[in-house]
């Protein structure tokens, strides 16, 4: 797959062959309708939409094109619609369009619950898409000149900035002394028994946290910013006071083969209400980085941020 993705596009479009699958996808939907022209409608979105699909699963980004409207007959008799659900994100809609055209149309029907729509030029043979760039937003008019359509390249750092701002579920903290983590959370021990990529974490300054600490490990994954190098970002808690009290570190570490951190990693404490309380920066050849530690009551809440660039990754935790 990775070798298709380089044949065949350029810095702005990318070519996609449309195989037998989505023809015969196409032309099932295609006989429901006795509307001759809602009947090529939805057969060009059809296609649109396989386009888009291919060229996500790809880049393995998880789309569910049997939970779109798209592929819901009601929903393809009652509107003009080419979208792809983007798994745990929204939709994407996958807009056809003729050999030739400078101009996208958007149908008003969707000019709302999508998080952004693709231009995809279907050739004169329907056996061959490009999918010419996207945009995350409409105009007033509903056509946008294709010349002013973001490079298709974009769009996957797009997807993964708004994976990353959805709002993270909270951590319940005390809940890890009884060795529960949830939401990609897993014990530090847990984490070096049974993931090889982690050797870095071994060489950080682990051994010096309390030795009655629980230590819980989130794997936070940048890939496209930072070369598909991960961070761990790890939370110790040691309790006091029969857990009414604790005392909690907070590190980020570098994973795989990598001794150091990229610079300009920035790690914060935010408070319950958002004010930022404390933020510590990587530098160059820094191992890990840590907040000083602080302490907390039961019930009490938190926020740690890991931001790198644009992109932000927020974890709430409650004592």
């Amino acid at each position: 797959m990775t070798q298709e993705l380089s044949v065949g596009s350029t810095d702005s479009t990318f070519k996609v062959p449309i195989d037998i699958k989505a023809h015969y996808l196409a032309q099932q939907f295609w006989q429901q309708h006795r509307d001759h022209a809602k009947a090529k409608q939805v057969y060009l979105n059809i296609l649109a939409v396989s386009a888009v699909d291919y060229y996500l699963r790809s880049l393995e980004i998880e789309a569910d094109w049997a939970a779109s409207f798209s592929h819901d007959l009601v929903y393809q008799m009652l509107m003009d619609v080419a979208d792809l659900e983007i798994s745990h994100l929204g939709k994407l809609e996958c807009r056809p369009v003729l050999p030739q055209a400078d101009i996208v149309s958007i149908p008003p029907e969707v000019w709302s619950e999508r998080i952004g729509y693709v231009a995809v030029q279907l050739d004169s043979s329907l056996q061959e898409a490009t999918l010419l760039g996207f945009t995350k937003t409409v105009p007033e008019s509903g056509e946008l000149p294709i010349a002013q359509l973001q490079a298709i390249a974009e769009l996957p750092a797009y997807i993964q900035q708004i994976q990353l701002a959805k709002p993270s579920p909270v951590q319940v903290l005390s809940q890890w002394f009884d060795n529960l983590f949830e939401n990609g959370w897993q014990s530090l021990e847990t984490l070096l028994a049974t993931n090889h990529h982690t050797l870095a974490l071994r060489h950080g300054r682990i051994s010096q946290l309390h030795e009655n600490s629980v230590k819980g490990v989130k794997l936070l994954d940048l890939g496209l910013q930072l070369e598909n190098q991960s961070l761990a970002l790890l939370i110790a808690i040691a309790p006091e006071s029969d857990r009414q009290v604790g005392t909690i570190v907070v590190q980020v570490h570098p994973t795989a083969r990598e001794s150091y951190l990229p610079p300009d990693i920035q790690l914060s404490l935010l408070s319950e209400s958002g004010e930022m309380l404390e933020s510590v920066q990587s530098r160059h050849q820094d191992n890990y980085i840590q907040l000083r530690r602080f302490r907390g009551r039961a019930g009490e809440c938190f926020t740690i941020q890991v931001a790198y660039g644009a992109i932000t990754v927020t974890e709430k935790f409650i004592i």
